[in-house]
């Protein structure tokens, strides 16, 4: 044994900590060395070759005999740039170790690349007597980092030139990686990151098909349609979004053995604004017309509502005066039975001229896009606004979550309000004639502020504009039930209107909605 101090030590002996350090043979050291799987040389200051190992011979094709006493040199490609080689002697003489990568030739004349470290073997009196180099072959090591890194920048360039939007997501919706197009987009909303916006839209869809209260995982979908609608009264735009699984292997040190991974959604949305707005012409011509239709009919139900509600204080007056004749002359009074004719007479007429009056039609719920709707209704009144000198500013947020709701009855709510607001500022007088209308999501609903430039509204009538027939206007005016029946289709959704003064001048009609209204 190399160690020969060893020996039994008795339960009871005491027992010292032995703090020298155990010697090593030279052999051992020089064995080291030579089975080395490193290539390992050793010269004098000057470079000279004194010792090599087995591994340099493997390395470079040099037997020992045929390096030993030759200059390190031997092994230069004399292609590296001069400057390299004097930063490398300057280093080794000022007694520092030097490491770097160098382009060697073996013995047959073939390259490869070397990953070298040179220390310095000094002596006692700090003076430097030899050098150690070790180094081995590098090529292939070499080649498969740029392989990856031209596989990476290959990679980009694709992701980068392609025409759609692409950005990968970690599983707190946080972008990792994404390409020019999502920073085009970026730079269109004027926000941070619109990838967490568009997975927010993309998740409610989902629950809503998958069932009420069901959480999905949102990794795999395929041509999901997101609208965005832009800030400024920019036109909406459209996205057909895929996403799919993206798992990553994990590289730290703890995962070594675990074998743990990390899991990334690949976002990648292709914009269909401009077949979006071929359809959306189509859908809003043909809206135009269904929206007219219903106009007309409630034009219709609103006259005959008005004629009976206009014949119903006669008649009734009418039946007070009977009620006081009979109390006076008793019911055969010839004036009294009259009466009670001719009110009889009007009651059928009426009850003839409420059945005539045309029933509201059920509509089916669906997901409704309130910004989608609010825009309908502003293109629809483009005529109107135009004709009565009226500016909008629309100012949506880029995206709403989807209400459960009756879409046309939701168009006619929005419609009254817009309608009555035009009203409010198409009168003499008024110069400055501007309309604000703008959505924001709540933590339980959406809210629609609807603001104009009018003359506003009294206090003492704010509660009084919601009644049948009821307005304020002097001189009568139109008499009609537009913010009454708003009213009740907002508070069908659970929801309800709030009529005020606006911060500047004007009226300020506030509509919320909530997301999931109660039963």
């Amino acid at each position: 044994m190399a160690n020969k101090q060893l020996r039994t030590v008795a339960a009871d002996e005491p027992q010292m900590l032995d703090t020298r350090a155990p010697s090593i043979p030279p052999q051992v050291f020089q064995h080291t060395v030579s089975q080395a799987d490193m290539a390992i040389s050793i010269t004098d200051v000057r470079g000279n070759i004194l010792y090599v190992n087995p591994a340099f011979t493997r390395v470079t094709g040099f037997a020992s005999e045929e390096a030993i006493g030759r200059n390190q040199s031997i092994l230069s490609n004399k292609t590296m740039p001069p400057a390299l080689y004097q930063s490398l002697w300057e280093t080794i003489s000022r007694g520092e170790a030097w490491s770097g990568r160098l382009i060697n030739r073996r013995k047959d004349g073939s390259k490869y690349l070397a990953e070298l470290n040179i220390s310095p073997i000094v002596g006692a009196d700090g003076e430097v007597l030899n050098h150690l180099g070790m180094h081995r072959d590098v090529t292939e090591v070499h080649r498969l980092e740029y392989q990856v890194r031209n596989q990476k920048a290959l990679i980009e360039s694709v992701v980068d030139a392609a025409p759609v939007v692409i950005a990968l997501l970690d599983v707190d919706d946080r972008v990792v990686l994404d390409n020019h197009e999502y920073k085009k987009l970026q730079a269109d909303l004027a926000m941070a990151e619109p990838a967490p916006m568009l997975m927010s839209a993309i998740r409610a869809s989902l629950e809503v098909e998958s069932g009420k209260g069901r959480r999905t995982s949102g990794y795999v979908f395929l041509d999901r349609e997101v609208r965005i609608d832009p800030p400024g009264g920019n036109p909406p735009r459209w996205f057909s979004c895929s996403g799919s699984r993206v798992r990553e292997d994990d590289s730290t040190a703890d995962a070594f053995l675990a074998g743990r991974r990390r899991d990334y959604l690949l976002l990648v949305a292709k914009e269909i604004t401009s077949l979006r707005a071929q359809q959306e012409k189509v859908r809003v011509a043909a809206l135009q017309a269904v929206m007219a239709d219903e106009d007309r009919v409630l034009a219709l139900r609103e006259s005959l509502a008005a004629a009976t509600f206009r014949i119903e204080g006669p008649l009734n007056m009418m039946a007070s005066v009977v009620g006081m004749l009979a109390r006076r002359k008793g019911g055969d009074d010839p004036m009294s039975v009259a009466l009670s004719e001719a009110i009889a007479a009007g009651q059928q007429a009426l009850e003839d001229l409420r059945s005539m009056i045309p029933g509201e039609t059920r509509e089916a719920i669906s997901p409704v896009n309130l910004n989608e709707l609010l825009r309908d209704v502003l293109d629809l009144s483009t005529g109107r606004l135009l004709a009565a000198g009226i500016s909008v500013s629309w100012k949506p947020q880029a995206m709403l979550s989807t209400l459960q709701g009756a879409p046309n009855k939701l168009r006619s709510l929005f419609k009254a309000l817009i309608d009555n607001a035009i009203e409010a500022m198409n009168v003499r007088g008024c110069r400055e004639r501007e309309m604000t209308v703008a959505s924001r999501l709540r933590p339980d609903g959406i809210e629609v502020v609807i603001e104009d430039s009018g003359p506003g509204i009294e206090s003492s009538q704010q509660l009084k504009v919601f009644e049948p027939f009821h307005t304020t206007k002097r001189g009568g005016g139109h008499l009609g039930t537009g913010l009454s029946s708003a009213q009740q289709v907002a508070a069908d959704h659970g929801g309800c209107i709030e009529i005020g003064p606006a911060a500047v001048r004007g009226c300020r009609v506030r509509v919320f909605l909530p997301l999931r209204p109660r039963p």
